[in-house]
């Protein structure tokens, strides 16, 4: 079935414990998956369920999207965090649109060109869409590597040349298999070897973790710090955004200033929601998110 050590017990593993996740479903679209990809982005699955099922729901293919202004996405995309995905999926879908026939390519290179896709989100999608070999490394893929491989407790901060090397000298040849062995090895990260409170006594490779067999270093490298939200100016974006969400008419300056006392904070807020194209401010005055 493949050539490295690990992979029979995970898939085996994967077949018997896997979370039905509708993007998962044999009969999942290409621009289904992609959604899905862009949306699970630093986040988790239990609050992107609802929101894709309404974003499919909507917008069944890319041209349904295209059809629509950006600002529609932004409002969609309610508070799923990083609203600027919502910006880039529209975007993803303009181009897919306009250029690809509608059709979200199979080519690993063509899907790398589109607008906001990056090196993780073209491996995913030309695996789990189109069945490709690539390999594959979000933060679950990279933790259970580092664990099992390396022997630490956590991958560095930042993806190295050597992480991607190793990952891809563990892809099965074949690339059904391969395309299998990536979603398994993100699943494992997800549900056992997670990040806290690894559950090793579940873990179908246990015996051969050289983390595990080294009797669990903690990490020794730069302290890891969780994100902080209250206070910080992701928060008031989010409440500026919202009071833009939940009207369908353009809104005075007077309703944004209401959501947040410190006015320099505020003010930076909105400037930055403004350079990011999250937000149009109007030639009265008033604001709205973008046509």
């Amino acid at each position: 079935m493949s050539d490295n050590p690990y992979s029979t017990a995970v898939l085996a593993w994967y077949e018997t414990n896997a979370r039905y996740l509708p993007w998962r479903h044999p009969d999942a679209s290409p621009w289904s998956i992609l959604v899905s990809e862009i949306m699970l982005q630093q986040t988790p699955v239990v609050r992107v369920l609802p929101a894709w099922r309404a974003w499919m729901e909507r917008w069944p293919t890319p041209a349904h999207l295209a059809e629509e202004p950006s600002g529609e996405a932004v409002r969609m995309w309610n508070r799923l965090g990083y609203p600027r995905r919502a910006l880039r999926l529209h975007a993803c879908a303009v181009a897919i649109t306009e250029e690809h026939g509608g059709e979200v390519p199979d080519d690993h290179a063509t899907l790398l060109s589109l607008p906001g896709i990056g090196a993780y989100t073209a491996a995913a999608v030309a695996s789990f869409a189109f069945g490709q070999r690539h390999a594959i490394l979000d933060t679950n893929v990279r933790r259970v590597l580092a664990r099992t491989e390396t022997g630490i407790e956590y991958p560095p901060k930042t993806q190295t040349k050597a992480e991607t090397a190793l990952a891809e000298s563990l892809l099965p040849s074949e690339p059904s298999v391969a395309a299998r062995w990536g979603v398994a090895v993100m699943e494992l990260g997800a549900l056992v070897c997670t990040a806290r409170s690894p559950r090793c006594v579940d873990c179908p490779i246990a015996g051969q973790c050289a983390w595990r067999i080294a009797g669990k270093p903690p990490h020794d490298g730069p302290p890891r710090r969780g994100q902080t939200y209250a206070g910080t100016d992701r928060q008031v974006r989010g409440k500026l955004l919202a009071v833009l969400r939940d009207s369908r008419e353009p809104v005075v300056k007077s309703a944004l200033d209401a959501v947040w006392d410190d006015h320099i904070q505020r003010e930076r807020a909105l400037d930055a929601l403004v350079s990011d194209g999250l937000v149009d401010p109007l030639d009265d005055g008033r604001y709205a998110l973008p046509a």
